[in-house]
């Protein structure tokens, strides 16, 4: 253990002298100082564990030195005793008001200084021990507070996805019954029409002179464009239909639950799937443009995974890229309406003039696939990106963000996949997120 270092400061030699011979006999390591303004500045080089500091120096007294002693942070928690062979009331009241610990009258007793001055280091020693313990507890409590909150936040987010699981599911569900009906009567409607066609030929060329009434009528439907144009329409519905059944095909593999182990999985299906989820988000809206989405597919494995917990990260990653563009698009929307000088001030600002764009790429390695993400809307700086995948760390105002998305990202990706994700990102030119996945789980 390392010996407690005392600074004696004392204007008089033999009291120099005997002290610190007294208390090097005892074990503890002395430094002197002849008055108040050397104590100052030995202190401020190195800090002693406790300080004997007489009242009646020349230059500063020992009282105004106490006080600036206390008043620098530095010092401040260092114990003081003060010697003096004045012993009046009201001295010693003064010095212990100054934020001494102790008073010790001359000539004083070899014996009592060192019982006092061990006591005093004794206090110290507890004291520093007691506000590090307090310190260590104090953040455990808060380590403990904050994970506890983003425990809370994650079931809450882990809850809305899966309630709008439950919802997509129940909704392609409930359409694919009477979809199905829909594509068998269709396909029956077709050939049904086709039959009368045909039999409304054969009328007509067995009897080519029908009768008056029934010409009146063919002219009245317009016999000739409806027998054109109806098959068309049922082309159209057969389109229409098969549009339906492609979005419940999405709804169901968007809202596929995971087991307790991974299974293949088509990543572009569940790309595609969120981009339906996402689509109404993409149209243009008052204060933004239309987005438009790139898709520049490789050619993919099935990989092995937790298929929702993906749609889930391409859900948060899509989310974000369309928020940053509707920024970046009513920045340069509001730019370009005051006139063609504030649209050049904002190309010199750095926003990227191209219509606002999601490009998604993706290619198969040796044995792991890619992702990327990127978006040309406003960027994130050089500290935002630092900090983007932090449990509760949001750029959003209070209350419109949980500051997980990400952070749920990273851990999907890493913790339960044991892949990596990388952002990139410039202010004004968007963000690329790049993810790699292992295609065997």
């Amino acid at each position: 253990m390392q010996e407690a270092l005392i600074l004696v400061v004392d204007d008089t030699p033999a009291n120099l002298e005997v002290i610190s011979e007294a208390l090097a006999d005892a074990g503890f390591e002395v430094a002197i100082a002849i008055d108040g303004e050397s104590a100052l500045k030995q202190v401020q080089y190195s800090q002693p564990d406790l300080i004997l500091l007489d009242v009646m120096m020349p230059g500063i007294s020992g009282f105004e030195t106490c006080k600036r002693l206390k008043n620098d942070p530095v010092s401040r928690d260092i114990p003081i005793i003060f010697m003096t062979a004045v012993s009046d009331p009201d001295n010693k009241v003064k010095g212990l008001s100054l934020g001494a610990v102790d008073y010790i009258t001359k000539p004083f007793q070899e014996a009592e200084v060192l019982v006092r001055i061990k006591t005093h280091l004794q206090l110290r020693n507890l004291t520093k021990n007691l506000e590090q313990q307090v310190e260590a507890r104090t953040r455990e409590l808060s380590q403990a507070l904050q994970e506890l909150q983003i425990s809370h936040v994650r079931l809450v987010q882990q809850e809305k996805m899966s309630a709008l699981g439950q919802l997509v599911a129940g909704i392609a569900h409930e359409v694919n019954n009477p979809i199905g009906c829909m594509v068998g009567n269709l396909n029956y409607t077709e050939s049904y029409f086709k039959d009368l066609v045909h039999h409304l030929a054969l009328y007509q060329k067995y009897f080519p002179e029908p009768g008056k009434e029934i010409v009146e009528n063919a002219d009245l439907i317009d016999l000739d464009y409806l027998l054109a144009d109806l098959p068309k329409v049922i082309a159209s519905m057969q389109q229409s239909t098969e549009r339906i059944c492609h979005i419940s095909h999405s709804l169901r593999v968007f809202s596929r639950s995971d087991s307790d182990r991974k299974t293949p999985f088509n990543i572009h299906d569940g790309i595609d799937s969120t981009i339906l989820i996402l689509k109404h988000r993409l149209k243009a809206g008052d204060n933004h443009a239309a987005i438009e989405v790139i898709r520049d597919y490789g050619n993919l494995p099935l990989i092995e995974c937790f298929a929702g917990q993906l749609n889930q990260v391409f859900m948060n990653l899509l989310a974000n890229a369309i928020e940053a563009l509707e920024e970046a698009s009513g920045v340069r929307c509001q730019m370009v309406s005051v006139g063609s000088q504030s649209a050049n001030s904002c190309n010199g600002m750095g926003f990227n003039p191209q219509p606002p764009t999601i490009t998604i790429r993706t290619e198969a390695l040796t044995d792991q696939v890619v992702i990327r993400f990127s978006d040309n809307g406003v960027g994130m700086s050089e500290e935002v990106k630092q900090r983007a995948f932090d449990h509760l760390f949001t750029t959003k105002p209070v209350g419109q963000g949980t500051g997980l998305g990400l952070a749920i990202v990273r851990e999907i990706i890493a913790d339960k996949h044991h892949g990596t994700i990388a952002v990139h990102s410039t202010p004004g030119q968007g963000t690329e997120f790049i993810i790699t996945l292992p295609i065997k789980g």
